[in-house]
Formats: structure tokens, C-alpha cells, sequence
């Protein structure tokens, strides 16, 4: 197939990956586990474990799952914890028992996760103690049996971990008051397993490794069917791609979004693993502050982000004074970066802030510029080993550069499918293989892309999805709401901001009282941060809302 774009292909990196290198996610992370195995692999809130650790210590949550829980292969099991040591020990551990993890927002509300819950079959589900009362009142509709709680500072030493898991409790009063009786701590399950023998898996690049929940290109949240043989691809795509970049065994990398999001879960949970590098999890980067103090402790060589974070670092003071000698790469993604914080982030760190693009249905590494860039560039970059990418009309046919139409995507990362809803998995995916990923994009003549739009509605609030239809099906239950529509629009700190019209049926509603509902129903970042009262909404002749018209103003 002709492929434009290589005339433009850095040097050095391969157009192909070798899929028969590794045969699933263990057999990666195994061989970084002999290579390194006196390296720090992670380190949170000061505590650091080994890769021998790491390893030690999944094999014994794996034997858990597998010896006491009596969970077969396949088995769906939850994660639903921000960044702290215990979660790439879950993660690494399900993998490792060869069963299937499920991403949960620690964020979400009971009804969110109820519906991931119960659509993905989850039996298990290892979660902080903090959200343990939101699984309180949804765990009854769902199919799940077995429940692993962990407080923040589990992993911490004594008596550090008494400290701050009291003041946490006690002072912060950050753990509301839940029953879930049979539930195992994490740490019990943890000396459970050491005393179990684990039994190897087989593992092959068809089988199962992630139900990663997303809207998709459309419609409401649905398990991507990400399989050892996408993540595998994925790993060994971006690795190739970032080769001439970082040093294998050397790498401090910054791991400021939350391991649950596909971004920071491939880009520094599986590709910074798999080259040894030390990943410093960062439990709550909204915490600015706290954040950049964090950073001035390690020679930090390496850090992903999406816009908002980078902006709200290089305009916090502090940041600007750390020493930026040990920096070597910052790659943004999740949502657009702006030329504005590009340039600034360059002006203070001396780093080129290189853009990369991708979907959770490409596990999620599509594109990515150069790591020889010096500039931003405004271009989500090339397509990266083993990937064809086309820009296809309305009609299907493939466009030429310089003419917009909606970008398709494949390669081995591209997702098996969605799971259980067949009819969504053939709009999105069809005989060719090739991914419609919803984005309206250009290619230049030099074959790198840029994306011009998103051909649906799906807003964008700090690299996170935010769907219209559950926003209006949440807001449409108010019983003073007459009818709703939702929007994105502009917001200086998140990208997009959740915009609702709304029709009233009690006319003393308030945009209070709606804020107030939204928020007991959906997440923060879904909360509608501006509500405008309409005496009606634009329709189509067959009654259909017209957002478009609303985007018009």
C-alpha cells in the first residue's frame, strides 16, 4: 500500500513491528522484571518498590485471584483506585492471572458504576477506600461477588502508613462511612497470595487484557476490547518510535494522569515499564502545589500530559524554579495542545512539547511527531510503525492531501471490538479493518496529519470524553426540565466546558438547582459548567434537537 507519509519517517525506526517478539503483556513486562530487577519501578508519596518487588508482589495478587477466589481465566476484575503503588500491583497481578481488568473513575458516581459494573460482568473489584461507599450503592445490581479495599498509604512503611491512612480518615475525613461485608483488605489478599502457588498462564495475543471503557467515536460509555496482541503492538510500536529518545534502564518518567485513562496506562504503565524506566505516580496532580514540590525531589527525565496540565505547571512560580538539567521529553496527548503553552512550556523546561494522537479503539498510540521535533508544530504527527492511515470523504473514498475529511485508522492496536454491542463495533470498524475515529483531519503534503474537527458531538474536557447523550438523559430526569440539549465550548483551562440549553417545565427552575442535580448523578468533569434557559430549541423537520445550531449561537 502506498503510505506518503514516509518520506518523512524519522530515521532509524522500523515501518514494521515484530508481533512475535512477545506473545502477551507478562512476557513483556517479565523480561524488565530479569533486566532490572534492582531498579526502582515506582515511587508514591516517597515509598519506592523494585521491579523484584513488583514482581513479588503481583505473582502473590495473581495466586490470590487464581487459589483463593477460585476466579477462572477471563474473568473481569475492576480496578478502581487513582495513581498509588497498589494499582500497578492489581494491574500487573489480573494480567498476570490472565484475566481481564476493567478501568473504573474513581469519580464516578453510583450510577456510572453500576452500568460499567454490570455491562462488563465484573465478579471482583480492587477499590480505594475513599469511593468504597459510592460501590455501596451500586454493587446490588451487578454481578459482583468479591471486593478488595485498600486505603491510600497501604503500601507505605510503618509507621508512615498508619499516618497517613488516620489522617486521611480521621482529620480529612476523606472516607465516608460504607458497608460491604466479605470484603478483603488489599494488603490481607497480598499476604494471602504469598502463601499460594501460582499457576503459570498461556497467554496469547487474542486473548483479552482490558475492557477500557469509553464513549467510542459515539454514543453512551462501552468496553473497548483492548487484547494482549493491541497493547503488546502498541508497546512495541511507541517504543520503536521514542528509541533514539530514551535510554532503556535510565528513564525517570512523570505519571501525573491517572493510570485508569488509556493515555497514561500504555504510554507510561506498559511503554515505560517495559524499558525499565522509574515511574513516579502522582496521586493528585490537581494539587499544583503539592505537585511541583513532588517533582523538585527526583531527576525527572520524562513526562506526559494533556494541555491543562502543562498549562497550569509553567504558570505556577515554583515550577519555573525547579531544575530542568535532567529533562528529556514531554509528550502531550488526550486532547489538543496549544501553541500558546507549547511555546511557553519550551520557553521554561527547554523541552519541545511533542504531540502524539490517539484513540482508546488504538490502544491508544496512532500517531506522534518526531522526538527530534524543536518546535510545536500544530500536527498530531506521523503514523507510527505497522499503522496505515487514510482520509476518507462521506462516500469512502480516499482523499488527497490538503483535503479535510474523517480519519481512518489501522494496525495491530486497533481494537478488537466493542464489547457486546456488535452493531456499535461494525459503525466503527469495518471489513477493511480500518478504525473511523470520528475526527475530521487534513493530511499535508509531507504526510503529516492535523485534525481539523471531531465529526460528532463528543465534548473534550481536559482529555476526557464527555458524551451529550448522557448529559441530556441525566438532565432530562430533573422534573422541572422540559427539554435539554448539550454542547462544548471554549474554556481557557480545560479545553472545552460542558455547555447545557435547557427548556423549563417548572419556571422556577434555576441553574443552581441543575448544577446541583448534575452533580449527584455524573462526574465532575460531565458537570455542565454553564446552563442557559431557552423557550425552545432548534429542530430538524423530523424533531431532532440541532445542536449545530446551538454551536452557531
Amino acid at each position: 500500500m502506498d503510505r506518503p507519509w514516509f518520506s518523512s519517517y524519522p530515521a532509524g525506526i522500523p515501518h514494521e513491528i515484530n508481533m512475535n517478539e512477545f506473545s502477551s503483556i507478562p512476557d513483556v513486562i517479565a523480561q524488565t522484571l530479569v533486566k532490572y530487577a534492582d531498579r526502582t519501578a515506582f515511587i508514591n508519596m516517597g515509598k519506592s518498590i523494585s521491579y523484584h518487588e513488583l514482581d513479588e508482589l503481583t505473582t502473590a495478587f495473581a495466586a490470590y485471584l487464581q487459589q483463593d477466589l477460585k476466579l477462572a481465566r477471563g474473568t473481569r476484575v475492576a480496578i478502581m483506585m487513582p495513581n498509588l503503588l497498589q494499582y500497578p500491583v492489581a494491574l500487573f497481578g489480573i494480567l498476570k492471572a490472565g484475566m481481564v481488568v476493567v478501568n473504573v473513575n474513581p469519580l464516578y458516581t453510583p450510577r456510572e458504576l453500576e452500568h460499567q459494573l454490570k455491562d462488563s460482568g465484573a465478579e471482583a473489584i480492587v477499590i480505594v477506600a475513599n469511593f468504597a461507599h459510592t460501590l455501596e450503592k451500586a454493587i446490588s445490581g451487578t454481578n459482583v461477588k468479591h471486593v478488595i479495599v485498600t486505603e491510600i498509604a497501604d503500601m507505605l512503611d510503618f509507621p508512615k502508613r498508619l499516618l497517613v491512612n488516620s489522617v486521611v480518615k480521621y482529620v480529612k475525613k476523606m472516607v465516608p462511612a460504607y458497608s460491604l461485608p466479605g470484603a478483603v483488605s488489599f494488603n490481607s489478599a497480598i499476604k494471602i497470595g504469598q502463601g499460594l502457588h501460582f499457576s503459570l498462564v498461556r497467554l496469547t495475543h487474542d486473548d483479552l487484557a482490558f475492557l477500557q471503557y469509553t464513549g467510542g467515536t459515539t454514543g453512551v460509555a462501552k468496553g473497548a476490547m483492548l487484547t494482549h496482541g493491541n497493547i503488546v503492538a502498541n508497546m512495541q510500536q511507541a517504543h520503536a518510535w521514542i528509541s533514539g529518545a530514551v535510554r532503556d534502564g535510565q528513564e525517570l518518567i512523570v505519571t501525573a494522569l491517572p493510570l485508569y485513562h488509556i493515555f497514561s496506562l500504555t504510554a507510561n504503565g506498559m511503554i515505560f515499564t517495559k524499558l525499565g524506566a522509574t515511574n513516579l505516580l502522582i496521586t493528585n496532580p490537581r494539587d499544583i502545589p503539592g505537585f511541583v514540590k513532588e517533582l523538585g525531589k527526583y531527576p525527572v527525565t520524562a513526562i506526559t500530559g494533556v494541555n491543562t496540565l502543562f498549562g497550569a505547571l509553567v504558570n505556577n512560580e515554583e515550577f519555573n524554579k525547579l531544575d530542568f538539567s535532567t529533562w528529556r521529553l514531554t509528550l502531550g496527548g488526550g486532547m489538543a495542545v496549544q501553541q500558546s503553552v507549547a511555546d511557553k512550556w519550551k520557553k521554561v523546561t527547554g523541552v519541545t512539547l511533542v504531540e502524539a494522537y490517539g484513540l482508546t479503539e488504538t490502544s491508544p498510540a496512532a500517531m506522534i511527531n518526531p522526538m527530534t521535533l524543536r518546535e510545536y508544530n500544530g500536527m498530531i504527527g506521523l503514523p507510527i510503525p505497522s499503522t496505515d492511515a487514510q482520509i476518507r470523504n462521506d462516500q469512502g473514498q480516499v482523499l488527497p492531501p490538503g483535503e479535510a475529511g474523517e480519519l481512518f485508522i489501522k494496525g495491530p492496536q486497533v481494537m478488537k471490538g466493542y464489547w457486546q454491542r456488535k452493531d456499535e463495533t461494525i459503525k466503527v470498524l469495518g471489513d477493511d479493518g480500518f478504525l473511523g475515529t470520528g475526527d475530521v483531519a487534513i493530511m499535508s503534503p509531507t504526510g503529516f496529519f492535523r485534525i481539523a474537527d471531531r465529526k460528532k458531538d463528543m465534548v473534550l474536557v481536559s482529555g476526557f470524553n464527555v458524551y451529550p447523550n448522557e448529559v441530556e438523559d441525566v438532565v432530562a430526569k430533573h422534573p422541572g426540565v422540559l427539554e435539554v440539549a448539550c454542547i462544548g465550548v471554549p474554556d481557557d483551562k480545560s479545553g472545552e466546558a460542558v455547555k447545557i440549553f435547557v427548556v423549563k417545565k417548572d419556571p422556577t427552575l434555576t441553574e443552581a438547582q441543575i448544577i446541583a442535580y448534575c452533580r449527584e448523578q455524573l462526574t465532575n468533569y460531565k458537570v455542565p459548567r454553564q446552563v442557559e434557559f431557552r423557550d425552545q430549541l432548534p429542530k430538524s423537520n423530523v424533531g431532532k434537537i440541532l445542536r449545530r445550531e446551538l454551536r452557531q449561537g
